[in-house]
C-alpha cells in the first residue's frame, strides 16, 4: 500500500490509505511517495510494482462478475491475489526504488476501487448488510469531497496514512475474505463472527473518517 504526495481532485482518492488509504482503499506496507520521490525524469513509470498494482484493477471486473454469477470459489482466488499483489507492490517498490508518483495514486486508487466493488456487489448477492456497505462509501465520499475542497481553496493537504486507517483496511479485506471464502468454500463461519466483523468494520470506518477530519480542520486552519 502506499501513500501519496498532496493531491487535487484527479488524486483525491488516495487521502485515506494507508495506502486510502489502508485504505482505503493500504494494510499493510505502504509505499511511502513524497514529492521528492515523484518519478524522476526519464524514467519509465511501468515498473514491475505499477504491473502489480494494474493487474490488481483488472481483478476487480473479474471478482465482480464472479460474485454475481456466484461463483463465489472463483471470486474467493480472485480476491486472494488482488490481496497479495497489494502486498507486493509496495515492497517491491521500497525493495527495488520503483516508488513513483502515478504508482501511488494508481495504488490508491486500486485498493478503494476493489474494497467498494467487493462490498457493493455482495450487497446485491444479499451477503453484507446494507448500512455497512452505505457506512463504507459514504466514509470515503466525504474524504474525497474533503481534499477536493482543501485543492479548490489553494490549501492541499499533505497525504499521509493514519495508524486508524490502515487497520480499517485491514479490517475491510478480512471481512470481505471471510464472506467470500465461507460461501465459496463452505467455511463453517458462526454468524456472531460476522457481526463482530461487521462491528469492528463500522466502528474503525467512524473512527478513521473522524480522525481524518480532525486533521483536515487544523490544516484549514493554518
Amino acid at each position: 500500500m502506499q501513500s501519496a504526495p498532496a493531491a487535487g481532485p484527479g488524486g483525491a482518492c488516495a487521502f485515506q490509505h494507508d495506502k486510502c488509504a489502508a485504505s482505503a482503499f493500504n494494510v499493510r506496507h505502504p509505499r511511502n511517495h513524497s514529492s521528492r520521490e515523484a518519478a524522476r525524469p526519464g524514467r519509465s513509470v511501468m515498473t514491475i510494482a505499477n504491473a502489480l498494482t494494474l493487474l490488481r484493477l483488472c481483478l476487480i471486473p473479474l471478482i465482480v462478475v464472479m460474485i454475481h454469477e456466484g461463483r463465489f470459489m472463483l471470486a474467493t482466488i480472485a480476491f486472494v491475489i488482488a490481496g497479495v499483489t497489494d502486498a507486493l507492490d509496495g515492497y517491491i517498490a521500497r525493495r527495488f526504488d520503483q516508488k513513483t508518483e502515478i504508482g501511488a495514486y494508481l495504488d490508491a486508487l486500486a485498493d478503494k476501487s476493489l474494497i467498494a466493488a467487493a462490498f457493493i456487489a455482495l450487497l446485491m448477492a444479499k451477503l453484507v448488510p446494507y448500512w455497512l456497505v452505505v457506512l463504507v462509501i459514504f466514509r470515503d465520499l466525504m474524504i474525497v469531497g474533503a481534499v477536493a475542497i482543501a485543492w479548490l481553496l489553494d490549501n492541499p493537504i499533505p497525504i499521509e496514512p493514519l495508524m486508524v486507517s490502515k487497520a480499517n483496511t485491514a479490517a475491510q479485506l478480512v471481512a470481505l475474505a471471510t464472506t467470500l471464502a465461507a460461501k465459496g468454500f463452505g467455511l463453517p463461519v458462526p454468524e456472531i463472527a460476522f457481526d463482530a466483523l461487521h462491528a469492528l468494520v463500522a466502528a474503525l470506518t467512524v473512527a478513521s473518517v473522524a480522525a481524518y477530519f480532525a486533521r483536515w480542520f487544523r490544516h484549514m486552519a493554518e
